[in-house]
């Protein structure tokens, strides 16, 4: 069987995608995902199961046996069709050539950092980039290759990341963005003209992979520093934290407070005060207002958090 356009995906935002394509611009003729199983072995933030599409929309899901494409119901899966064009989003693992080799136009996907690929390659690029402080991102829809992020460009957009976004936020932006281009990709697609950039002149550097460990809160961080990792890593991530004895205190929201008034009798981390549940926590050059937080016990003035 020839299936045209073909979707990769296994999250939200892979829905989202689809929901798009479908209603906006052609049908989507399938929709590649992971089953349920898989994700014991792998962690996918913000997962979510697609084999209702085909109800939804009358879509075929393929559920791969494994996030790498390499089990033997995908390959054999793969063989017996055709494909044209894949899109994916949201799907964080290389592809197999057996699999990339299929698809007659190739498959495409996103990556974006605040510079140029293939500076900035590698796992959670928004997060990074929020966590980092940078302000702007520049967004790639390029040809997949055995290798990670390579600089095979379609076509980019760029969007700001301002002081006032968190992971969620951005990726709404980021998704506004991705649309556009695949809008571009698949009227160059329909008109058999499709053109990849090979020709940077940038330099490779490496965002490294991001665990939930790497999401707790160090206080003796400045302010700035601190914000930037919290509303990189918020929901659908599994949030930043600090330990108060032995409870974790997850924080969800939080901003800069104030920087001028004297907190020196405070230490890095205590809760100075509490306003409507809120917690105001010394930092390094000042303090942090704790909006939204989830501890199983009570958090009290003095508390320090660590």
């Amino acid at each position: 069987m020839k299936y045209k356009v073909v979707v990769f995906g296994v999250k939200d935002t892979s829905e989202n995608i689809v929901s798009f394509i479908q209603e906006q611009i052609c049908p989507v003729d399938l929709v590649i995902t992971i089953s349920p199983e898989v994700t014991k072995k792998n962690q996918v933030s913000g997962y979510k199961g697609l084999s209702f599409l085909t109800e939804k929309y009358g879509i075929p899901v393929h559920e791969a046996d494994s996030y790498f494409l390499t089990d033997e119901k995908t390959q054999k899966f793969m063989q017996e069709n055709e494909f044209d064009i894949g899109i994916s989003m949201g799907w964080q693992r290389l592809m197999p050539k057996s699999v990339l080799d299929c698809f007659k136009y190739g498959v495409f996907g996103f990556h974006g950092n605040c510079g140029y690929l293939p500076f900035g390659r590698g796992r959670s690029p928004l997060n990074w980039s929020i966590i980092l402080g940078d302000t702007r991102f520049n967004l790639n829809l390029f040809k997949y290759d055995e290798k990670a992020d390579s600089p095979n460009v379609f076509a980019t957009e760029m969007f700001s990341i301002t002081p006032h976004d968190d992971i969620r936020t951005a990726q709404y932006k980021n998704m506004i963005c991705s649309k556009n281009l695949i809008r571009k990709l698949l009227k160059a697609y329909e008109e058999d003209r499709i053109e990849i950039r090979t020709d940077s002149k940038d330099f490779d550097s490496w965002y490294n992979k991001r665990t939930a460990v790497d999401g707790k809160i160090d206080f003796h961080a400045r302010t700035r520093e601190i914000y930037n990792l919290i509303r990189g890593v918020a929901a659908p991530f599994p949030g930043a934290f600090a330990m108060l004895g032995e409870e974790k205190v997850t924080v969800w929201e939080a901003h800069p407070f104030d920087e001028m008034i004297d907190f020196s009798a405070y230490a890095p981390g205590e809760v100075i005060d509490i306003f409507d549940g809120k917690l105001v926590v010394r930092t390094v050059d000042g303090s942090l207002l704790i909006d939204r937080y989830e501890c199983h016990g009570q958090i009290r003035v003095g508390d320090v958090l660590n």
